[in-house]
């Protein structure tokens, strides 16, 4: 039942009108008309609506027979599906998710929503909180509705807000499903971030491969008997089909790049506790090998098992032998399907969703069938977006070119950051502090070119955007426990030039001075950055960067829409004053 037919259930069992509990209530008659017409909803915290129940209790009290408690009221009221608690901090972080998301101008949305750019800024810093949540809910709703019409715009929010396109597909539904996702807390989201985010912190691959024993690994060349093709039928035999595909790739002679796909549940493969083993294993084998692996990610799931399968991809990220992407439009539906081609052999399984443990699924090592196979992947690649891009110390002509590129883009960036950034420093301060470590005049010339590089890069940025820096601050004591490293992640330095307690607050006095020479740029100093061996970079509704500096140093640029929001939301926005 909806709030209205509710109300207008209570005004007819307490035999009175409309009128008698606008009398009661305070309550304009105009406003009480549109809770009875539908047209409008009160917020369940609000007073409008602890009126409305004190109102309908006492008038109940004439009728012995109907008396209802305002309690009760106020249950049957919060039990209509149309009423949804309001968590209005949760609304606020939603609300910055969009807009960060398209990029929205402040002013402009102001214009069409009917709200001032001031008070929409209160709200946003937290000075003021939204009388009426659900009225900005509802503008917000109908102002993405209706100006985000693009395809890559409408992709982009079903994404975000966990929606199919046939959901999306009308008007009414963009607006009440924009509407909900804004009233509503996505804790768990945040979670997930949190957790991807702590795991690549503390990843460290030297160590990783020192507990799995990978230098030791002796890729096997005894010849793998299988038939030349080969079904298999039920979860078990997939599982076999897997583990014999692994094994007929790397026990071949060929190079050839090897594609992997699957929009196949996880669930109940994880639940065999030896196959995750066994299936690393023989992926470690095939990076071994120094095969190359093109993985299409299916993204198509719950934000929460998308993120739990990104992390368990972290190790073999970290080696550079990746590629990922992601289908914008993944299969899904009535059927499930999986494709994996090597040069050696191509396996492909089909299931109808839902029952994928009674699937079949075909392995054969024909050339005929590798090239039918191959063909589909290759057209599935075509149809993939990277999920990410991974710069290594290979790719850092790449990386540089990229930055340099994308400087010449207007708009908003934030950093997170355990150091302040070598560009906030002069360069005659820098050649000093390099000195005192020892560091030769070769790599001091470099690293003060790299320097010269961010400095440049970030000035251009200023130019037409903002640039904000969140640097953690430290105690003496937490820095003798933590000590920090001069962030040289960015031009791959493979030696950590550890600062003293000293060197740290100078480089934060520069990083302040620098805010005050450079119109755009803002430091802001925190304790809450939870992150050692990580910064984050946001480019605001464009990519995010997450740079992990213990070596190897490596970057991932991050541009799906949905990762990428839920990284920016899980920062804290910086807000308009």
């Amino acid at each position: 039942m909806f709030f209205h037919e509710k109300l207008n259930q209570f005004i007819e069992e307490i035999d009175c009108t409309a009128k008698d509990i606008s009398n009661i209530s305070g309550i304009s008659a105009p406003t009480l008309s549109r809770y009875r017409s539908g047209t409008r909803t009160p917020d369940i915290d609000s007073d409008n609506f602890d009126r409305l129940c004190t109102a309908i209790s006492t008038i109940s009290k004439k009728n012995p027979s109907h008396i209802l408690s305002k309690s009760e009221i106020k249950k049957q009221f919060t039990d209509c599906t149309d009423i949804i608690y309001v968590d209005k901090n949760a609304l606020m972080d939603n609300f910055n998710t969009i807009v960060t998301l398209f990029n929205i101008n402040i002013n402009d949305l102001c214009k069409h929503i009917n709200y001032d750019p001031s008070t929409i800024s209160k709200f946003r810093t937290g000075a003021r909180q939204p009388s009426s949540p659900t009225r900005l809910a509802d503008s917000m709703a109908v102002y993405i509705a209706n100006t985000k019409q693009s395809l890559e715009e409408i992709i982009a929010i079903t994404e975000l807000i966990g929606c199919t396109m046939e959901q999306y597909s009308n008007h009414y539904n963009q607006i009440h499903l924009i509407r909900n996702w804004l009233l509503t807390r996505h804790s768990g989201k945040a979670d997930c971030i949190s957790q991807f985010l702590n795991k690549l912190d503390e990843f460290d691959l030297n160590e990783y491969i020192k507990a799995i024993h990978f230098d030791e690994l002796k890729v096997p060349t005894v010849p793998f008997q299988l038939p030349t093709s080969k079904y298999y039928y039920g979860l078990e035999q997939m599982m076999e089909s897997e583990l014999n595909f692994l094994k007929t790739t790397v026990l071949s002679k060929s190079m050839e790049p090897v594609i992997l796909y699957s929009d196949m549940p996880i669930e109940e493969m994880a639940k065999d506790k030896e196959f995750p083993k066994k299936w690393m294993y023989g992926m470690a084998l095939m990076l071994k090998k120094g095969l190359h692996l093109n993985n299409i990610h299916n993204i198509d799931r719950s934000f929460e098992e998308m993120m739990l399968g990104l992390e368990s991809w972290i190790p073999m990220y970290m080696t550079g032998q990746i590629s990922p992407y992601y289908l914008k439009r993944a299969p899904g539906g009535t059927f499930n399907y999986f494709l994996r081609v090597s040069g050696a052999a191509a396996l492909s399984g089909e299931a109808i969703a839902g029952f994928h443990s009674n699937g079949r699924y075909y392995l054969s090592k024909t050339k005929e069938d590798i090239a039918y196979y191959q063909k589909r992947a290759d057209d599935l690649l075509k149809n993939a977006s990277p999920l990410m891009d991974i710069y290594r110390e290979d790719s850092a002509q790449r990386l540089n070119a990229f930055l340099l590129t994308d400087s010449e883009t207007a708009g908003n960036r934030r950093s997170v950051l355990s150091v302040p950034p070598v560009y906030t420093a002069d360069n005659a301060y820098l050649e000093k502090l390099l000195a005192a470590h020892g560091i030769s005049a070769e790599d001091i010339s470099k690293i003060l070119d790299f320097a010269d590089r961010q400095r440049e890069i970030t000035e251009k940025i200023l130019e037409n955007g903002t640039v904000t820096d969140e640097i953690m601050l430290m105690s003496e004591e937490e820095f003798e426990l933590h000590p920090a490293v001069l962030p040289l992640s960015g031009m791959f330095y493979g030696k950590d030039i550890r600062l003293t307690y000293g060197e740290y607050t100078a480089l934060l006095k520069k990083t302040e001075e620098f805010a005050q020479t450079h119109k755009n740029y803002s430091a802001e100093f925190t304790r809450a950055n939870p992150f050692r061996n990580l910064q984050i970079i946001l480019h605001e509704g464009r990519w995010a960067m997450i740079s992990k500096g213990n070596a190897p140093t490596i970057h991932f640029v991050i541009r799906h829409p949905k990762l990428r929001s839920a990284i920016e939301g899980f920062i804290p926005p910086v807000t308009e004053e």
